[in-house]
């Protein structure tokens, strides 16, 4: 079944074309140490501020480094607190989602209002806010901004728990005595997966996005350390003249968020039968 679902996803044109993006960032990355022509830190005051050439596919930085090395091991550090912060948020939501969908009455109140009040703060400021009273590392982002997410998921499983607990299978379930444990986990939650695996595709992208802000402002990932965040820091001090240092992070800040915008898209309509495509 789930071969079939998987390659029901990749027969659509969208989840396609963002899985080979996903996939092509994420091997690069993964490959840095292998594939960068040189060591991400090392300055060398003879290439300071050198053009995109043969020697230097994507030029250097204002200390001499290659942009091309620092792109590569950056793109390490953005997706690992994407993917982490994702995997925060999406546990908090799925338990506190499925609490609320399931028990209802007081507990479902009492989540729903804390979701409430979250949702009225604006998710970038409660970051800014948290990290400055952190030490910036890549471990407090992923941390804060998995903390700060999880309240898209937590509605999404409620709903799918409140539709799902009148059905007759459930139902059925109940009669037979089943336990509340057996019910959310073998019944109720299989079959919210779909809003779930969607939702989290397209925070991945949010994160991203999110840690590449933190880190232009200088809040997220510290020097020397290298993310796409920073070296677009680096690039608005020599913007006029030195416009390779913001347009390659640039262009894979927007590569990568769109891969996974059209990977969650495509996924939803792959896999759910109620999207418009599949109607």
């Amino acid at each position: 079944m789930q071969t079939s679902l998987i390659k029901k996803a990749l027969s659509n044109p969208l989840s396609l074309a963002g899985f080979i993006i996903i996939m092509f960032v994420f091997v690069l990355s993964m490959l840095a140490p292998v594939v960068a022509p040189y060591d991400p830190n090392y300055i060398d005051v003879k290439a300071i501020l050198l053009q995109p050439s043969m020697q230097h596919w994507m030029g250097t930085d204002g200390l001499g480094r290659d942009v091309l090395s620092r792109m590569l091991f950056g793109g390490r550090i953005s997706l690992l607190v994407g993917l982490v912060a994702v995997g925060i948020s999406t546990a908090i939501g799925i338990l506190l989602g499925a609490l609320a969908g399931f028990y209802r009455g007081w507990v479902d109140t009492c989540i729903m209002r804390i979701v409430d009040v979250m949702l009225s703060i604006p998710s970038f400021f409660l970051i800014l806010a948290v990290i400055a009273f952190l030490t910036p590392s890549i471990i407090n982002i992923m941390i804060v901004i998995g903390l700060t997410s999880w309240m898209g998921v937590t509605r999404l499983v409620r709903a799918e728990f409140l539709s799902l607990n009148e059905r007759e299978f459930v139902m059925a379930s109940r009669t037979l005595g089943a336990k509340n444990a057996r019910l959310i986990f073998t019944h109720l939650l299989p079959n919210s997966l779909t809003p779930i695996i969607v939702s989290a595709v397209l925070g991945v992208a949010g994160a991203v996005l999110m840690e590449s802000g933190l880190s232009f402002l200088g809040l997220g990932v510290q020097a020397p350390q290298a993310s796409w965040g920073n070296i677009l820091t680096d690039g608005k001090e020599y913007i006029q003249f030195a416009w390779w240092l913001s347009l390659f992070p640039g262009l894979a800040i927007l590569i990568t968020v769109l891969g996974y915008n059209l990977l969650g898209e495509g996924l939803r309509d792959a896999l759910d039968p109620r999207s418009g495509s599949n109607r």
